[in-house]
């Protein structure tokens, strides 16, 4: 077995059944196995994943949430590839870009993980791509807005580079490793996990790598972020991390980094309590709650649109190529699946790359609209 690909679900049932077609898609004459944990989803994910995947993914049914690591660790105790993959699954990736990364695996026998060029919903490059060691000078002067060296803004985004942290999100490590590092520390429920895996990596003499292959990640879409268990829960995982590898350290530095700590997740409390306050008394503008949908895709597509968006009351337009329309402030473009590859609406993604434009698609197939704040079907 050449790759074994982890995912991990929680209650995100559509951004997942989308992974695993981008994965099928990329895996094509490579030796693949498919794991999905679903760590105990109320949204009817597994019944879903059963009826529509059958027997192309593994799929492991947890009666509880056991969290990031341990969830990844069943999975990969079962799994036989040479190369694991870890993968988020609010994300898709390109139809060549898993061929990339283990091709240069292959080539760079001291590559322990590999990351890739991972894109915002917006088209952005999202810079967790490619990170340094949160150290506590690093992590300091991150947590005073000085972030450059945290997240390694020197390097090229379009050449392979060396780093030292690879994004769990999607994560490539090859089995030798993994059988000799030991697989993901438990300590951390969610977040913090991939730091302390890819500082283990490098400990024992390998190297973390970038490589400019693409992939979308609608960040965030498998947790909850304004809520107040996921301050506790990454800020908890901060701690864990300087404990572990900085615990040794002068009181005259570990005090500092952890009074920055528990500041951010004070501040970070404060912040939410006051927009849910401003959103529960009317203080938000509705017109910035929905934006004007762009349906680009085949006239059998199109049609299936204008009944959802009639249906739902969407702001849409309807055009057969991107070129056809212009767009007037917020807006989602989305994305025929069956017309357009995931690679290409990748590019076209980052070369049309707006803040205020955000990247949906459309499966002929579910008759879902995907986009990265909600699903609508």
């Amino acid at each position: 077995m050449k790759l074994s690909v982890v995912i991990v679900n929680y209650n995100v049932c559509y951004y997942v059944e989308q992974c695993i077609n981008s994965v099928l898609k990329a895996t094509k004459g490579i030796d693949t196995e498919i794991f999905v944990v679903d760590n105990h989803s109320q949204d009817g994910s597994v019944e879903h994943l059963q009826r529509v995947f059958s027997d192309r993914i593994i799929l492991i049914d947890s009666n509880h949430n056991l969290g990031f690591s341990r969830a990844n660790n069943i999975a990969i105790r079962q799994s036989t590839g040479e190369y694991v993959l870890l993968l988020n699954p609010d994300t898709f990736v390109a139809e060549d870009t898993l061929q990339q990364v283990l091709a240069f695996m292959d080539e760079h026998p001291k590559a322990g993980a590999c990351g890739v060029k991972m894109y915002n919903a917006d088209g952005s490059r999202a810079k967790e791509s490619r990170r340094g060691l949160p150290t506590p000078l690093v992590s300091l002067m991150k947590m005073l807005g000085r972030s450059d060296r945290y997240y390694m803004n020197h390097l090229s985004w379009d050449e392979p580079g060396k780093i030292e942290v690879i994004s769990g999100a999607f994560c490539m490590l090859r089995r030798s490793v993994l059988d000799e590092i030991g697989l993901l520390d438990e300590d951390f429920f969610m977040y913090g996990e991939d730091i302390d895996l890819s500082y283990r990596v490098l400990k024992s003499g390998y190297e973390n790598w970038y490589v400019p292959a693409p992939m979308l990640h609608y960040k965030g879409e498998s947790t909850q972020k304004s809520s107040f268990r996921y301050v506790h829960v990454f800020y908890q995982a901060m701690l864990i991390f300087f404990r572990k590898h900085y615990g040794h350290l002068s009181v005259f530095v570990t005090i500092p980094i952890k009074a920055a700590i528990y500041l951010r997740a004070f501040l970070a409390l404060l912040q939410m309590g006051y927009s849910q306050c401003k959103k529960s008394l009317g203080f938000v503008d509705p017109h910035s709650l929905q934006p004007e949908y762009l349906f680009i895709g085949s006239p059998a597509m199109l049609a299936e649109c204008r009944k959802l968006s009639r249906r739902k009351g969407l702001s849409a337009r309807f055009v057969q190529r991107r070129n056809e329309a212009q767009l007037n402030g917020r807006s989602c473009v989305v994305y025929d699946t069956s017309l357009y590859s995931y690679g290409q609406i990748l590019e076209e993604c980052h070369a049309q790359s707006n803040p205020d434009v955000q990247i949906g698609t459309f499966s002929m197939k579910n008759r879902v609209l995907i986009t990265p704040k909600e699903i609508i079907r």
